[in-house]
């Protein structure tokens, strides 16, 4: 299924860091946060799906077209593997991995395969996903792990436990399998306010970045956080010309308040009859979209 280059790198305690498009990459945050890893660490290229029409409805992920010295170029959607080795430390492999739309299970089974052909000793999965929260305050970001070393690293990143139940992709059987085979897991999901759908989200991207520096010790570039900073002065001067969406945000930071005030005291929130009802309709609606 996957052409990779000969001969294979020599990895040390390599660790796979993923990004599963479109399922969950709300605001391209977590592609974005991959994408600067990538450049960060000179990752080089490793390899490829050798037929992703395979799985791959071209309808959906449509090729792209594109001219590189003069020559025009057609890019084919896949599932791209890149790696990057490190003086230090462990190194890595990036997978940035399409859902696939047809042949899933075997789709699966061959991811399951690289995970064991390159030896890797952890998969790691970022994400970004929509949800009722606040610009104005840190971004939530949730998840889970397989292993007790992992699990310590995400308790001390200050990653919440995931209780998500509900629809989900079909890759999630890779972190599931992948733990049954002795790797350690983990599973990191930014949370995005909903209200502003933004097609790069630079705030989810420094936010999982945040909790890669906690894992891995790699820094943030400051050029980074700049344009984070400058993306939320963006979008308090949108909500600032709506009365409508000024009350909504409040609403959330006042919920948002209330669950980090349960998070410390451990007890069930309180929350006025307005906000309940509020929160209520907003989730209906989100369910909708």
């Amino acid at each position: 299924m996957f052409d990779l280059v000969e001969p294979l790198p020599v990895l040390k305690n390599p660790h796979a860091v993923v990004v599963l498009r479109p399922w969950t990459d709300a605001g391209n945050s977590a592609t974005l946060a991959m994408s600067w890893l990538e450049s960060l660490l000179s990752a080089k290229q490793l390899g490829k799906i050798s037929r992703p029409g395979m799985y791959f409805d071209f309808t959906r992920y449509r090729p792209m077209a594109r001219y590189l010295a003069g020559n025009r170029e057609i890019i084919i959607p896949n599932t791209i593997l890149t790696f990057a080795k490190q003086d230090e430390g462990q190194d890595f492999i990036f997978i940035n991995m399409l859902e696939p739309n047809m042949f899933a299970e075997q789709y699966i089974h061959s991811v399951l395969g690289l995970l064991k052909t390159l030896g890797i000793r952890r998969y790691c999965l970022l994400g970004s996903m929509y949800d009722m929260v606040p610009h104005t305050r840190p971004l939530i970001v949730t998840g889970g792990s397989t292993g007790e070393k992992a699990a310590e690293e995400l308790k001390k990143a200050g990653v919440n436990s995931s209780s998500y139940e509900g629809p989900t992709t079909i890759c999630s059987l890779i972190t599931q399998e992948a733990g049954k085979m002795g790797l350690e897991t983990i599973t990191l999901m930014v949370r995005l306010p909903q209200y502003t759908q933004l097609e790069k989200d630079y705030t989810g991207q420094v936010r999982l970045l945040e909790v890669v520096q906690s894992l891995y010790g790699i820094p943030i570039d400051e050029e980074i956080l700049r344009r984070s900073r400058q993306q939320i002065k963006d979008i308090d001067a949108e909500v600032n010309c709506s009365r409508k969406l000024k009350e909504v945000v409040n609403h959330l930071e006042t919920y948002y308040d209330a669950q980090s005030a349960t998070k410390q005291k451990e007890e069930t929130p309180t929350l006025s009859p307005e906000v309940e009802s509020f929160l209520k309709e907003m989730e209906n609606r989100f369910k909708q979209d």
